[in-house]
């Protein structure tokens, strides 16, 4: 019969015995990671996925598969993580506008943004690019201004669902300026961003990173940066301020999360890799390219943010009487 010596027979009935967020530490990961997104391909959430994809891969050492499920404004791809196996194998790339305002709009939610979800890092954050269609009879922001008030009801924004960050905008930017529009919801940035580019829609309010190529291209107009300062990747665009809006921001933030319930060595290890993959030269760069910013921010930093945004943000959408069925 083979023996082994005490101390080993102790250190492994150690092991046994250790908490189960201890073998977890030690397991993560064991397969390939998913990490569902809840827009289609082309837009912001999508961007801020793929970013890391390649670096995060290496860093843990398995695949990092990106899966998009669009729709029902987001709740199909986050209900299906927030019911996921709690073991950092399935993760979402969250949007703030999704997290923060869903529960602000939405009865009968299936997910709770505090209860049901842990961020664990932040993947961009990123300011919002006013856009006018190519055939709008404006070429700055003053005189769309001017435009829209001279057509009261007339002129349509676009959005990327219902209760988005760009409808929440658009409602804001409208109030602003004293005028109507009229909210045209779309399933994402990318169909929203056609139809502005194709004269379909008169303006939409979105991230730089879905609308950088079709702004160098000429195929739509930027107004304005909704944002205190410039975008890098689009530094010939002025503020709000400097374009005669004063006070008008509007910000985004992607960022990875997990069930809430994953233990806290995973969440502690997928929050290092992407903290470290956020200063990285490589990422920061693409980032700044597409008009966003890579930020890296610690578990209690990012539980802090998404208190405060479900607060804040809800109290906006709630005072704007914004709903959906």
């Amino acid at each position: 019969m083979t023996r082994f010596p005490r101390r080993a027979l102790l250190g492994a009935g150690g092991l046994l015995a250790a908490p189960v967020s201890l073998r977890a530490q030690a397991a993560f990961p064991l397969r390939a990671i998913t990490v569902i997104v809840p827009n289609p391909p082309g837009g912001g959430t999508d961007f801020a996925a793929r970013l890391y994809q390649e670096g995060l891969s290496a860093a843990l050492g398995q695949p990092v598969v990106i899966e998009n499920r669009p729709g029902a404004n987001g709740n199909i791809a986050i209900t299906a993580v927030a019911r996921a196996a709690p073991d950092g194998h399935t993760l979402l790339l969250q949007y703030n506008g999704y997290h923060a305002g869903n529960p602000a709009m939405m009865q009968n939610l299936t997910w709770d943004p505090i209860r049901d979800l842990a961020l664990v890092g932040m993947a961009t954050t990123a300011p919002h690019v006013i856009l006018a269609a190519p055939n709008v009879p404006a070429n700055t922001l003053a005189e769309f201004i001017a435009h829209a008030r001279a057509n009261p009801g007339k002129l349509n924004y676009a959005s990327s669902g219902n209760g988005s960050i760009q409808h929440i905008g658009g409602v804001l930017f409208a109030r602003a300026i004293g005028t109507e529009m009229v909210h045209v919801p779309y399933r994402g940035a990318a169909p929203a961003l056609q139809d502005v580019a194709g004269g379909r829609v008169e303006m939409f309010i979105t991230t730089p990173s879905s609308a950088v190529a079709l702004i160098q291209a000429g195929r739509v107009k930027p107004l304005a940066m909704a944002s205190a300062r410039r975008a890098p990747g689009l530094p010939e665009v002025p503020t709000t301020a400097e374009a005669g809006l004063p006070g008008f921001t509007l910000d985004a933030w992607f960022a990875f999360a997990a069930p809430a319930a994953t233990p806290a060595p995973v969440q502690d290890r997928l929050n290092a890799a992407l903290r470290a993959l956020a200063g990285t030269p490589a990422i920061r760069q693409r980032a700044e390219q597409a008009g966003a910013a890579t930020e890296a921010m610690t578990l209690a930093e990012l539980d802090a943010l998404a208190r405060r945004e479900v607060d804040e943000l809800g109290g906006v959408i709630r005072a704007a009487g914004i709903t959906i069925e």
